[in-house]
C-alpha cells in the first residue's frame, strides 16, 4: 500500500519583478508550482498595464505550490529575505512603485507567527544594515498575470535579469 500523499500548501511573496523572484523560487526543490500575479490591491483583475500605474495597490508577486515534506515554509520564507532587499520602501532595484514593495502574504496563522519570528530574528542579528520594511500581511484575492508573464525567462531560454 502507497503512503499517503503530503497535501501541498500555498505560500505567496512580493520581492521585486514577479519574474526573478518565480524563477528563484522554482529551483527550490519541494516547491511543485508557482504562479506570478497580483495581489494586496483593491481593484478587481488588474491589468498589468494597471498595476504599473501604481493606482491599483496590488503588488507583483509569486504564488508558490509546495510539498511541506520537502521544503518547510520557514525555508521559503528564509529564500525570500536572501534573495531581495527587504528594507527598501516600494523599490528593488530600478524598479519603483508601490507594486514592487516587500511582502509576505500569509495562509493562516501558522505561517503568520513563523513569518514574524523570522523578520523579528533577522532585526535581532542585525542582518540588514537598514530597517526591514516587509509587510507581513494576511493572503488576499491573488489575480493571476498574463500568460506571457508565466515563467517568463524558461520559455525564453534566457537567465534571469530581474535585479531583486
Amino acid at each position: 500500500m502507497m503512503g499517503k500523499k503530503q497535501e501541498l500548501q500555498t505560500a505567496t511573496f512580493g520581492a521585486g519583478c514577479f519574474w526573478g523572484v518565480e524563477e528563484i523560487f522554482r529551483q527550490v526543490p519541494g516547491v511543485k508550482e508557482t504562479t506570478v500575479g497580483y495581489t494586496g490591491g483593491k481593484t478587481k483583475n488588474p491589468t498589468y498595464e494597471e498595476v504599473c500605474t501604481d493606482r491599483t495597490g496590488h503588488v507583483e508577486a509569486v504564488r508558490v505550490k509546495f510539498d511541506p515534506g520537502k521544503v518547510s515554509y520557514k525555508k521559503l520564507v528564509e529564500i525570500f529575505f536572501k534573495n531581495h532587499d527587504a528594507t527598501t520602501m516600494d523599490r528593488q532595484g530600478p524598479d519603483t512603485g508601490s507594486q514592487y514593495r516587500s511582502a509576505i502574504f500569509y495562509h493562516g496563522e501558522e505561517q503568520k507567527k513563523t513569518a514574524q519570528e523570522l523578520k523579528k530574528e533577522l532585526v535581532e542579528k542585525h542582518v540588514f544594515r537598514n530597517p526591514i520594511v516587509t509587510q507581513v500581511t494576511p493572503a488576499m484575492e491573488f489575480y493571476e498575470a498574463e500568460d506571457y508573464h508565466q515563467k517568463y525567462y524558461s520559455k525564453r531560454g534566457i537567465k534571469p535579469t530581474c535585479d531583486i
